[in-house]
């Protein structure tokens, strides 16, 4: 089994900053791509950045110029900097990770998702 626990997260006024952890432990043979998602009230989670094992980037066009999404190989730690905060960035942001998973009797199991259980970010105008 993998765990993924985010931290992190609070209330910031307008203009603000923050920045989120999100670090995965457990039965790992490699982490692949990682990614932070948030879900507002009354809307559809979205992806909000990504970063691949090669330390590639995307963004959501929302965040451009304000996020920067990192991670810490040796500490399977993904990272999220926010700054210029607005109150449209308030929600519950969860960490996601795609990984290679060590399983029983030698067996790898192959581009598994796991999930953090998030954490609320609260933007105050």
């Amino acid at each position: 089994q993998v765990q993924l626990v985010e931290s992190g997260g609070g209330l910031v006024q307008a203009g603000g900053s923050l920045r989120l952890s999100c670090t995965a432990s457990g039965k790992i043979f490699r982490i692949n791509d990682m990614g932070w998602y948030r879900q507002a009230p009354g809307k559809q989670r979205e992806l909000v950045a990504l970063i691949t094992s090669g330390g590639s980037t995307n963004y959501a066009d929302s965040v451009k110029g304000r996020f920067t999404i990192s991670r810490d190989n040796a500490k399977n730690t993904v990272y999220l900097q926010m700054n210029s905060l607005k109150p449209d960035d308030t929600a519950v942001y969860s960490c996601n990770a795609n990984l290679d998973e060590r399983g029983q009797l030698g067996v790898t199991w192959y581009g598994v998702d796991y999930w953090g259980k998030g954490t609320l970010v609260t933007v105050s105008s």
